[in-house]
């Protein structure tokens, strides 16, 4: 048990986070990760019935609200305000629309996932550092992707948005010298979940599967959560900048091996 746990768990006030786009994939997976490590953990996302099926499995609280929402973040400020102390933020909402090429790009898909992935994680990054900073010591979250360090053919919408994500942490980070507050990039390439492939390709579920047709052990979401938790629970003085995950079997984003 490292430092930081072993004194949350002598203390009446666990260590507490709040993890954005909850109700599947990566952010489901971290919030029971966080909570069988002994967290409060509050759940956001906007889907009611997902989240309370999580929260009724977990013990996480529970909070409806799009991150693209002024005052749906504002609300959730006040409920974990009303908690205590805040840690941790786990900014994972975020998503992928369409594969069109830049001379055949969707404006509304672009600007969807500005919206989504930049604009939603600096909104709840912004109105929570001021408690993260007063809890002596937060985290700040950002879960980018490969996408953030290299270009792809029929990417460039996810790419340019998650390139500008990664510059919401490159940049907090500087900013916050000498803080106690830590900012963590973990950038994952390859992921298994039910749901990625399936919004990029409007729910066509064969255009989903033939991403990973082939592919010998892609991530899962369970992978990811865990290499959050570890970069989390480390002593408060290490910080993870970036944490690059792929699976063995993908070495660039546009190198996969399959069988």
């Amino acid at each position: 048990m490292t430092a930081d746990a072993a004194a949350a768990s002598a203390s009446s006030s666990p260590l507490r986070a709040v993890v954005t786009g909850a109700s599947s994939g990566i952010g489901a997976a971290t919030v029971r990760w966080l909570r069988a490590a002994g967290w409060d953990v509050v759940a956001v996302a906007r889907r009611a019935d997902r989240l309370a099926a999580l929260a009724a499995e977990t013990g996480a609280i529970a909070v409806v609200a799009d991150v693209t929402s002024d005052a749906d973040v504002a609300r959730l400020v006040a409920v974990v305000a009303g908690r205590g102390p805040v840690h941790a933020l786990v900014n994972n909402a975020g998503g992928a629309r369409g594969v069109q090429s830049v001379a055949q790009a969707s404006i509304d898909d672009w600007r969807a996932m500005f919206e989504l992935n930049v604009l939603g994680t600096l909104r709840v990054t912004k109105a929570l550092l001021p408690a993260l900073a007063a809890s002596g010591r937060g985290d700040v979250v950002v879960l980018t992707s490969t996408a953030a360090h290299d270009t792809y053919p029929g990417g460039g919408g996810y790419v340019a948005a998650k390139h500008a994500e990664r510059a919401i942490a490159t940049t907090l980070r500087l900013e916050l010298i000498g803080a106690p507050v830590r900012v963590i990039e973990i950038a994952p390439g390859m992921v298994a979940t039910e749901e990625f492939s399936l919004n990029r390709f409007g729910g066509d579920a064969a255009k989903a599967a033939a991403v990973y047709a082939g592919v010998d052990e892609p991530l899962l979401a369970d992978d990811v959560a865990g290499s959050i938790g570890w970069a989390l629970t480390l002593p408060h003085h290490v910080n993870v900048d970036l944490l690059v995950l792929r699976p063995r079997a993908q070495v660039s984003n546009t190198q996969v091996a399959r069988g």
